[in-house]
């Protein structure tokens, strides 16, 4: 396997719909990243195997998605020495509130920064912020990224402002 900035690992294939969103963010940002599906219930060696190789490989972040009984990020975070970003994945059973408190509620020592139900986006936004505290061309992009958030709020508020609420929300399909 060749080196890689980030790894999103996620627990099933169904979690890919979600996932997909970091690594579109990591692409658009140039970070180079590897998408792995293992559960660490299932398939806890091969889990395990690849955990340890990230640590060899140096890898920088990693994000894991996970629903339900969400383990995944924490055994990673257990294993490897770099930032774990975990995504709780949207369950049917409980809305994916259980897979939030089981990444959100590490023991204390080994932390898993946690992103909202299904924020995969956020994951790679976070990695890429991590990555761009000693990258300044990575740095300038989550810059850039940022200004665009803004600029795209301000072109929302001059149509409000120009049509009213009303045009707004029927263009808006609401």
């Amino acid at each position: 396997m060749e080196n890689v900035d980030v790894a999103i690992v996620m627990g099933s294939d169904s979690d890919l719909p979600i996932m997909k969103d970091a690594a579109k963010v990591l692409e658009d940002m140039g970070i180079s990243y590897e998408i792995k599906v293992l559960s660490v219930h299932r398939t806890p060696e091969k889990a395990m195997e690849y955990a340890n190789s990230l640590k060899e490989r140096k890898v920088k972040v990693i994000i894991g998605g996970a629903g339900g009984a969400a383990h995944l990020p924490g055994i990673f975070a257990a294993i490897v020495p770099v930032p774990v970003i975990g995504v709780p994945i949207h369950t049917k059973t409980l809305s994916g509130v259980d897979s939030l408190y089981s990444i959100v509620q590490m023991p204390s020592g080994i932390p898993v920064a946690t992103v909202a139900i299904n924020g995969a986006k956020n994951a790679g936004i976070l990695a890429a912020t991590i990555l761009g505290t000693g990258n300044d061309e990575i740095r300038n992009k989550i810059i850039d990224y940022k200004a665009s958030l803004a600029d795209a709020v301000t072109k929302k508020d001059e149509k409000l402002q120009s049509i009213g609420y009303e045009k707004y929300l029927e263009e808006q399909g609401k």
